[in-house]
């Protein structure tokens, strides 16, 4: 998508502090960081939320998962626990119609999600 922040991202156009990127995912940090560690997971495929996911593009969800694992475990966060967020429309807060889950990590962030 053209005017998709995220797709701009992954193309390079807008600059980003990369954490992980191979041939399906890219991970960066978030810019307005809600924890110490705040990275954002998406689809280079431009996928607008979870409502869009089918047969055709359910294994990105895996492949997401498998890679937030990773970053955790590679960026020293795994043993100490981080929090996974997908908001899916406008009332649940999702900003930008592409894809992406938030990993926040860094302190105790509390048994409340709000």
């Amino acid at each position: 998508m053209e005017d998709c922040l995220f797709c701009k991202i992954v193309k390079g156009e807008i600059p980003s502090k990369k954490v992980y990127e191979d041939e399906d995912v890219y991970a960066f940090s978030d810019i307005n960081p809600q924890a110490p560690i705040h990275i954002l997971v998406i689809p280079k495929k431009h996928i607008s939320s979870i409502v869009e996911l089918n047969e055709e593009n359910k294994d990105i969800v895996g492949k997401i998962f498998i890679t937030i694992n990773k970053i955790a475990k590679e960026n020293g966060f795994l043993e100490d626990g981080f929090r996974v967020i997908s908001n899916c429309g406008e009332n649940a807060g999702q900003t930008v119609k592409h894809l992406h889950f938030h990993i926040l990590a860094g302190k105790k962030l509390g048994e409340k999600i709000i």
